[in-house]
């Protein structure tokens, strides 16, 4: 049974490893067996280290996910580097707070090239290179309780993170029959740089903690085991489909 979850041979792409639930989630894959391409805008010196502690295989792409060369440019370095690709892990994202009312344009569309329009053309250059290869594929998109959740001051993340969830589905409904399952993890509260400013709102914070059944933020080994079963052959069968690791907080 252990055997579905062996990620030997296997490549892995994943978006903003540097730091956070990326680089969770790339030492997580790196521990099953994978090699990873992260890209990342900053060095990521620290999962570069943590990765060869754990005698795995790391190549790293310096590249703004926003860009529209990034999709080539990483599909390309990824063939260089390993000769194939098997997993991608859509990571990389921005949060801009503003009430509504008062929200700009301009971080309205950074938000939403970051989150949503990037993960759709880095999917679709990763699916046809998986269907050039001919073999299987899996892609895991991060999504977000508000996917689910309307929030409060963060309007272009709750609709990129609502969009991901709408994506997920449409793209697990068009490469099924290619062999690419298509899903997604929605954290739940996690103590990463994007909710820095809540977790330093006393006020807010219990608030958030005061719903959560755990009782605690959650931290990116809480993500190792899903996306290890998102990217594997466990979840061959599972597709179109996004998982909450949200330490109960839907359930409330």
């Amino acid at each position: 049974m252990l055997n579905m979850f062996n990620l030997e041979g296997k490549v892995a792409i994943v978006t903003g490893c540097n730091t956070g639930l990326g680089q969770g989630m790339a030492l997580a894959l790196v521990k099953a067996g994978a090699k990873v391409v992260g890209v990342n805008r900053s060095n990521p010196d620290e999962t570069a280290a943590l990765i060869k502690e754990a005698n795995g295989e790391f190549v790293n792409v310096m590249a703004d996910v926003a860009d529209s060369n990034t999709p080539n440019c990483v599909l390309s370095e990824a063939i260089n580097q390993f000769g194939r690709v098997d997993i991608l892990i859509n990571n990389a994202g921005i949060i801009r707070r503003n009430d509504a009312i008062d929200f700009t344009e301009k971080d309205w569309d950074e938000v939403m090239d970051v989150n949503l329009k990037s993960v759709f053309f880095l999917s679709q250059a990763f699916a046809k290179q998986v269907i050039k290869q001919g073999s299987y594929g899996n892609i895991v998109n991060i999504a977000s309780m508000l996917s689910y959740q309307g929030g409060i001051r963060v309007p272009s993340y709750t609709a990129s993170k609502s969009g991901i969830l709408g994506l997920t589905r449409l793209l697990a409904n068009e490469w099924a029959k290619d062999g690419i399952n298509v899903n997604a993890i929605a954290p739940g509260y996690m103590a990463t740089n994007n909710t820095e400013a809540l977790r330093n709102d006393e006020s807010r914070s219990a608030e958030i903690l005061g719903r959560i059944p755990a009782g605690r933020w959650g931290e990116a080994d809480d993500v190792a085991g899903p996306v290890v079963f998102l990217s594997s052959d466990a979840s061959r069968y599972v597709n179109g489909y996004t998982l909450a690791v949200d330490g109960g907080w839907l359930a409330r």
